[in-house]
């Protein structure tokens, strides 16, 4: 391997600085400990990258999925061992399951105490194997600016997702003079970047020979930057589309073509149109189970062609009649390519569009509880549909999906695959630290906001202007839906009722501007507090029995929902 001579000796610590700044990081979420202190003596001093203390380790993970999720760049995450190591596995786990780019630098004990259970030692290569997408121990400093510039790229192409760098404690203290060359060494590494030919004309002539077109977007779309030509290839052949969780933005909610959300708390026109499809062409989705409830009842008249940039979602949930493996952005110039389809539409569009004006999303107003639906349409209203909105994980979450009027790519900020409780107020951090200039909008429950609320304190020391709004239900409001619709209405362990604290109280002890709101008819001049440009917590006192409506029963197939309401009824 060839070497380099550095112009100056450098710390192994220090070599890893500057490959990230010259890789292009600019922030770096961490907490330091006895492993990464020669990481952090380095940081000490150093210049062009901003380092932001989180106040728990999975709190730095999240706020790094934020940063990742909004931008499309990798976060870039510092731990030191041990505890420190294993409480950001949550995060990358999360990561890993919606293909978020990090890269997680892990501190580890010194080469010798490695494998003798040294204090704070733990086996961290093992522990994230199967929620990685590569990782590595560093045994050489020399080797430092190839392995970072090698975790870069393998988290931001083909499928994204995150990469562990463990570093040994003397590894990143030891002084170098040259380094070994920097350049790639994957030969392993492969993913598809040019779509089979073949493949394309068979989905081409499947749409256009089709009669009840569907387009599935997933996030996938969003993280090949492809928002651009999906809309380009979309309308040019007027064919309708239904999104996942991930999806949401994707498409301006507004579109005529765009029907709503698939899946679980999805619309009706979506999942009927899931049912009713000839063709259905997913692009960028993985067909997991809060869209495809029943495998056997799923698309059950469809051709159904599945474009992934990984090829093991191909078959995996669902039989695909047209697999192809690509980039969601070349597959789609490459389809545009080959010209309009031409196709003739009109009566299954006249259909599903009314299927969409015939049962759109219905809630009944309170007369003394406010209306959490009635809260996300409000901020929408009032951020012009523009802002990022992230959510932590509950009922909170699929009311923000269902109610907030989404129109840009990387919009919708929240933990799709994993669904982890805590997401929400760290990822708001990272998204605003991230994007500045962005109005950033967190829904949070009580119960997931319990789990990660250390980081406010980064709201001020910062000056970071999130809005969060609480949504109190007094209940982990989701598992309390399905105890009383699945379960007997056994509320084992649920509701939190008088257990939870003063959130008033909380936010003033962090400094933060804070309001209660309680009363439904003052509901709409009170969350006009959200235009003022501070960090706040809007609290928002709703029903303890409200539910996410409508929905499909575990296990029924997509036309099989309950609780929704047709307007000539």
């Amino acid at each position: 391997m060839n070497k380099i001579k550095l112009e100056q000796p450098k710390s192994g610590s220090r070599l890893a600085l500057d490959t990230l700044k010259d890789l292009g990081v600019d922030t770096i979420f961490g907490y330091p400990g006895g492993a990464v202190l020669p990481f952090y003596d380095a940081l000490y001093s150093f210049e062009g990258v901003k380092h932001i203390l989180a106040r728990h380790e999975q709190g730095a993970v999240h706020e790094a999925e934020g940063y990742a999720k909004s931008t499309g760049r990798p976060g870039v995450v510092v731990v030191t061992s041990g505890p420190g190591a294993t409480n950001v596995v949550t995060g990358i786990a999360d990561a890993y399951m919606d293909s978020v780019p990090l890269i997680v630098l892990s501190g580890q004990v010194a080469v010798p105490g490695i494998g003798r259970d040294a204090f704070q030692e733990v086996d961290f290569l093992d522990i994230t194997l199967p929620i990685t997408k590569y990782n590595y121990q560093v045994r050489d400093a020399s080797d430092i600016p190839r392995i970072l510039t090698e975790a870069y790229y393998l988290a931001n192409t083909g499928r994204k997702g995150p990469v562990v760098v463990d570093f040994p404690k003397n590894i990143s203290a030891d002084i170098v003079e040259e380094i070994n060359d920097p350049l790639l060494n994957l030969p392993n590494y492969e993913y598809t970047k040019y779509p089979n030919a073949d493949k394309l004309i068979e989905i081409f002539q499947g749409l256009k020979n089709a009669k009840k077109p569907l387009i599935l977007v997933g996030g996938g779309v969003q993280y090949a930057n492809a928002q651009e030509e999906f809309l380009k290839f979309v309308e040019a052949n007027n064919i309708p589309v239904t999104a996942t969780l991930l999806g949401q933005g994707i498409m301006n909610v507004a579109h005529p073509l765009y029907l709503g959300m698939a899946g679980m708390h999805g619309t009706y026109a979506a999942n009927q149109a899931l049912m009713e499809t000839d063709f259905l062409l997913n692009i960028g989705s993985r067909f997991d189970d809060r869209v495809v409830s029943n495998t056997k009842s799923f698309a059950p008249n469809a051709t159904i062609a599945h474009i992934d940039i990984d090829e093991v979602e191909i078959n995996k949930i669902v039989n695909t009649d047209i697999g192809l493996v690509s980039d969601a952005k070349r597959a789609l110039n490459a389809l545009d390519e080959l010209g309009q389809v031409g196709g003739s539409y009109d009566e299954w569009l006249e259909k599903v569009q009314s299927d969409k004006k015939r049962a759109p999303y219905y809630y009944k107003k309170h007369k003394n509880y406010i209306n959490p639906q009635e809260v996300v349409e409000l901020v929408g209203e009032y951020t012009d549909g523009d802002a990022i909105v992230v959510t932590d994980v509950g009922q909170h979450q699929m009311w923000a999906a269902q109610y907030y009027p989404f129109k840009n790519s990387k919009q919708l900020i929240t933990s799709g695959g994993l669904g982890t409780m805590g997401f929400g107020i760290p990822a708001a951090i990272g998204a605003k630290i991230a994007n500045p200039e962005k109005e950033v909008i967190l829904f949070v429950g009580d119960g997931g906001f319990q789990m990660t609320n250390q980081e406010l304190a980064l709201l001020n020391l910062h000056d970071i202007p999130v809005k969060i709004i609480l949504i109190n239900n007094g209940s982990l409001g989701m598992v309390r839906q399905w105890q009383t619709s699945f379960h007997d209405e056994n509320l084992s362990h649920s509701v939190l009722g008088n257990s939870d604290p003063n959130f008033q109280k909380l936010a003033d002890a962090y400094g933060i501007k804070h309001y209660k709101l309680t009363d439904p008819s003052t509901l709409s001049e009170d969350l006009l507090a959200i235009k003022e440009n501070v960090p706040m917590l809007i609290e928002v006192i709703v029903s303890p029995t409200e539910k996410v409506l409508p929905m499909i029963p575990p296990g029924k197939a997509n036309d099989k929902m309950i609780g929704v309401k047709f307007n000539d009824e």
